[in-house]
């Protein structure tokens, strides 16, 4: 079932994380928490999950950022696209991202966007056939300290 992440799934979504890019689930500190408090009282920023049996196996987010050009219409950012492993290769990242653009659609995006760093052709692949290209935009990034 694909739906936003209830409040009280936080754990889950950390632990998912680890098949991202993190290497441990951080400790539930201050900071942690009210991030994590910022996030889900912000109407822009919806973090979407795929349940299989009770347990989230796969996440996307998608934030929805106002715009003052296009007409004044809103763009979505899709980040941290993930899928346990244990779950790949059957299409609950696919329904994460259309729920995201179904979520940019009702909002009046007149774009989505969507970053990775995988090099992997498999990978890229995956994002082509969800409808991203990487013709379109350049991407450049500056890793902050």
């Amino acid at each position: 079932m694909v739906r936003e992440i209830y409040e009280s799934e936080l754990k889950e979504l950390l632990e998912l994380y680890l098949n991202l890019h993190e290497d441990t689930v951080p400790k539930m500190t201050d900071n942690l928490k009210a991030t994590w408090n910022t996030i889900i009282k912000d109407e822009n920023h919806h973090i979407i999950v795929n349940e299989i049996d009770g347990r989230i196996v796969s996440s996307c987010v998608c934030v929805i950022v106002p715009n003052l050009t296009r007409g004044i219409r809103p763009y979505a950012f899709i980040e941290n696209v993930v899928t346990h492993l244990d779950y790949r290769g059957h299409g609950y990242a696919t329904e994460c991202l259309n729920y995201a653009k179904s979520i940019s659609e009702q909002n009046n995006c007149y774009k989505m966007m969507l970053l990775t760093g995988s090099k992997k052709e498999a990978t890229l692949k995956f994002y082509e056939s969800a409808g991203y290209n990487s013709s379109d935009k350049t991407a450049f990034i500056q890793w902050l300290e």
